[in-house]
């Protein structure tokens, strides 16, 4: 059976009439003439590879046709796009960065906002600074245990939704997302600073989060890293001369590992860094009684108290106010330079010299109580402020006797309105 079928089934096809010799097979649809001319020719790599050069020239060269002092739209869009990275988030790098203090911002373009934490923010110069960033349109952290700091010096941020304020201690650890960390946190004065030393701990966890999220690291550091100094003026290239087991060393000698620790982290880790020393500073919202001289002498004069001089006031200070200071700061946090840098002021008093100029602002009746001078207290201490000059086109301002009594102003109210507020 299956063979019939089979035999019968090539028999049909056996049958089959054959197709004639001149016939031939419906060609397929051709492409479209222009289309089928650039890939038969190969003129299509050629189109392609002329409109990727054409591009490129006039991207590179924008000012080739027409006013060169007028980029194009493709160049002025690069440009923008590169400057927000460098002003959003400041990284290491040996191009030279977009916010020196000789750069402009192009017109037409807006400084984009920073987020900057301030360690110490609620403190004297901490609170100071912060007003100057709130006051350019940033976003500031303030991190503060409040051991010297006052919330009355922050209060009027609160509520703006620019502004945080955190109660923390830095000798513990914390992360936040930040561009820029300005490092305050620490007691500055003898008698706050032989209680409480934080400069090590406090440093090592800063520069560690400025490492981990990028950020741009000022420590501020003091003119005490000289020590009692046989160079005078002290110049930043002066290594100093500071007893290490003294009443005054874990301040001195924390600020001088301190500094050593920040340059370690940049050399090793490539966080960027910057370092201030910061020579005496006065100025609106010093503590009250915290063993600097310049708040001793207003404050013992406003009470009517004999100022106190230690020694025979014989030695010498430089006085610098805190507006001055904070301008230095910000120059040279976006600055180029790595420093340190001296921030001070060069006009030099004795004791004596700033009992007089305190006598002349508020009582000139007030007297003088001479005592014993403290163990390492240094016997002379003046700025070489050149290099600031030089590289930040920085130098200070207000001079002792304009200054002195904005801050009269100040202890005045605090004294004697707030009830001996001594904060």
């Amino acid at each position: 059976m299956m063979n019939v079928k089979s035999l019968n089934h090539r028999r049909h096809e056996e049958d089959a009439p054959s197709p004639p010799e001149d016939y031939s097979a419906k060609p397929s649809k051709p492409w479209p003439r222009p289309v089928d001319y650039l890939i038969r020719e190969q003129r299509l790599m050629f189109v392609l590879l002329g409109m990727a050069l054409a591009t490129a020239f006039f991207i590179v060269q924008p000012g080739y046709f027409g006013n060169s002092d007028r980029p194009s739209s493709a160049a002025r869009f690069f440009d923008r796009e590169a400057e927000t990275r460098i002003v959003v988030r400041p990284q290491v790098s040996t191009v030279p960065a977009v916010f020196s203090t000789g750069a402009k911002i192009p017109l037409g373009l807006r400084r984009k906002p920073l987020r900057v934490v301030v360690t110490g923010g609620a403190g004297f110069v901490g609170s100071h600074l912060v007003d100057r960033l709130m006051a350019r349109g940033d976003s500031v952290i303030v991190v503060d245990n409040f051991f010297t700091g006052r919330k009355e010096n922050v209060i009027h941020h609160v509520g703006n939704p620019r502004f945080e304020l955190i109660r923390h201690d830095v000798v513990e650890p914390l992360l936040l997302e930040v561009d820029q960390i300005y490092h305050l946190a620490c007691p500055a004065s003898p008698v706050h600073y032989k209680y409480n030393p934080t400069n090590v701990m406090g440093t090592l966890n800063m520069l560690g989060l400025a490492k981990r999220v990028g950020a741009r690291f000022l420590l501020t550091s003091t003119s005490e890293v000289y020590g009692d100094p046989i160079e005078h003026p002290q110049k930043e290239d002066y290594w100093g001369h500071v007893n290490p087991i003294g009443v005054r060393s874990c301040y001195d000698e924390g600020k001088r590992v301190a500094e050593t620790l920040t340059m370690d982290y940049h050399r090793g880790d490539s966080v960027h860094v910057r370092i201030a020393r910061i020579f005496n500073t006065y100025g609106p919202r010093m503590c009250i009684d915290d063993g600097r001289v310049v708040s001793n002498f207003v404050a013992q004069a406003l009470r009517k108290e004999a100022m106190t001089v230690y020694g025979n006031g014989k030695q010498t200070r430089s006085f610098q106010y805190v507006s001055d200071l904070v301008e230095g700061l910000i120059r040279l946090m976006e600055g180029e330079h790595i420093g340190p840098f001296n921030l001070g002021n060069p006009g030099e008093f004795t004791m004596l010299e700033l009992a007089q100029v305190v006598r002349e602002t508020i009582d000139p009746e007030a007297k003088i109580e001479f005592r014993n001078n403290t163990e390492d207290d240094p016997h002379k201490r003046k700025p070489d402020i050149t290099k600031a000059k030089k590289l930040l086109g920085w130098k200070p301002k207000i001079s002792l006797r304009e200054g002195l009594p904005l801050m009269v102003e100040d202890f005045r109210r605090r004294v004697f309105d707030n009830g001996e507020n001594s904060r």
